[in-house]
């Protein structure tokens, strides 16, 4: 009776470490995402100094909760984030063909007064547990050529 006890109890001890060590893994692998904010290189014009408009902040890789992208930093005179655009989980590749990549995030802004010239503002995605950042320059200009 004893060797059925010994045995019953070993059994629950390597089930139970089993268990714990499964679910201490669950946690990591969740956070495992692998994902990268792509919107570096972008300029918007405003011309004359009152502006809505708008940016990308694409995110390339996996990801398996809600990316939510912003902007701060942002140049004028009651110059606004109008929100912000939340990715849901998922996947986006770059086509291996032509490099290109699907835009799944925006920016949307309100810019207000700034004397003309060249402002940095910084566009940002977030997970919640990382956040990435890349830089938009904004050109106030008379006229901007489309």
């Amino acid at each position: 009776m004893k060797t059925s006890r010994r045995g019953a109890g070993l059994l629950l001890g390597l089930s139970s470490a089993l268990t714990l060590s499964l679910l201490g893994a669950s946690p990591a692998s969740a956070s495992a995402s692998t994902w990268t904010l792509e919107a570096q290189g972008q300029e918007i014009c405003v011309r004359g100094g009152f502006s809505w408009t708008y940016a990308l902040a694409p995110v390339s890789g996996s990801w398996s909760t809600s990316i939510r992208t912003g902007i701060r930093n942002l140049p004028g005179d009651k110059s606004t984030d109008l929100g912000r655009f939340v990715i849901p989980p998922g996947t986006n590749e770059r086509d291996p063909v032509d490099g290109s990549l699907t835009v799944n995030g925006y920016v949307f802004m309100s810019l207000g007064l700034a004397p003309l010239g060249e402002y940095t503002a910084e566009i940002y995605a977030t997970d919640g547990e990382r956040t990435e950042t890349d830089q938009l320059k904004i050109v106030y200009k008379e006229e901007c050529e489309w």
